[in-house]
């Protein structure tokens, strides 16, 4: 299939990368190196999203949720993060991809907020595509944080917080992990799961929803490609009648 630039292209695509796991077991290999394969098709998403004239590109890499995994698991997946970074930086530099990380980074080990806030500034003054890892995340943790900042802003600072409450959803959303991050058009899940786990709860609550059976390493630009075709059908009424 051609991978030319389709029309009506999203401005901000979502990932919900499922199924490393179920692809490494299929052939016979520890669930990390489906981890370690995924990484490519994040590569390979970030290419066809250039191409294509997305500005926003969001991988949901580790939730809240997945620290109650086996401790090996995870120690492997932070040490995968790690070397990602590392190795992709001078890619995502090149291409003009400014990098962020967005979640609960007080549960993240020293030496990978480091790592993260060194990327973050490197790469912050590109403008051709904005590529968010959401790590440590869940849309309920990112609410609940949200609602803690307006009730202590409520008691500190209480005209302030009158003014956002004033402001209505706009207001709220500002307080939100993502504030200044355009919510997702586009929210594509791998691997066959129709649920949302969790994540972006807020943001996503005019989304349109794609529900695929590839597994995510085997999710590449043909199939990047193919959810923007889709997308493109659409027909987006925000509660309206067209």
């Amino acid at each position: 299939m051609s991978t030319e630039t389709v029309t009506g292209t999203p401005v901000h695509v979502s990932m919900i990368m499922d199924g490393n796991g179920r692809w490494a077991k299929e052939r016979g290999k520890d669930r990390i190196h489906g981890h370690f394969e995924g990484v490519e098709s994040v590569r390979a998403c970030v290419e066809a999203a250039i191409e294509n004239g997305v500005k926003y590109l969001s991988v949901y890499a580790f939730s809240e949720e997945n620290w109650n995994r086996p401790q090996d698991e995870v120690m492997a997946l932070m040490e995968l993060m790690v070397k990602a970074m590392a190795s992709e930086m001078d890619a995502l530099d090149r291409n003009g991809v400014r990098f962020m990380v967005i979640g609960n980074r007080e549960r993240l080990d020293s030496g990978l907020n480091e790592v993260i806030d060194s990327c973050m500034e490197r790469t912050a003054g590109n403008t051709a595509l904005t590529l968010i890892v959401m790590l440590s995340y869940s849309g309920r943790w990112d609410i609940l944080q949200a609602a803690s900042k307006l009730a202590k802003m409520a008691v500190e600072e209480p005209e302030k917080a009158a003014g956002l409450l004033a402001m209505g959803q706009d207001g709220f959303s500002s307080l939100l992990a993502t504030a200044g991050i355009p919510d997702p058009d586009l929210i594509v899940r791998t691997s066959g799961e129709c649920r949302i786990s969790n994540y972006l709860l807020w943001q996503g609550a005019y989304s349109e929803f794609l529900f695929v059976d590839t597994l995510w390493p085997d999710f590449r630009k043909e199939e990047f490609c193919k959810a923007l075709e889709s997308y493109a059908k659409r027909d987006r009424r925000y509660g309206k009648v067209k």
